[in-house]
């Protein structure tokens, strides 16, 4: 529901129903600390602001900063 929103932002299984395999949730204030390189992915989880379930889902965090300040 907006403003959230669900995407499939690296290759991976297809999914079609129910829980996708692996899943990166968290608010938008830690996503535009982590897309700014603000803040790091292991710092995040650690501080529980961001979850990650799935073999794949930690592989998101090779790809941020996406713009670094």
């Amino acid at each position: 529901m907006p403003p959230f929103v669900a995407v499939q932002c690296i290759e991976g299984p297809r999914h079609t129903r129910g829980t996708p395999p692996n899943v990166v949730e968290t608010d938008a204030r830690t996503w535009l600390l982590l897309v700014t390189g603000l803040l790091e992915f292991e710092d995040a989880v650690a501080s529980g602001a961001l979850t990650a379930s799935g073999l794949r889902a930690g592989e998101v965090a090779r790809w941020l900063p996406l713009v670094p300040l």
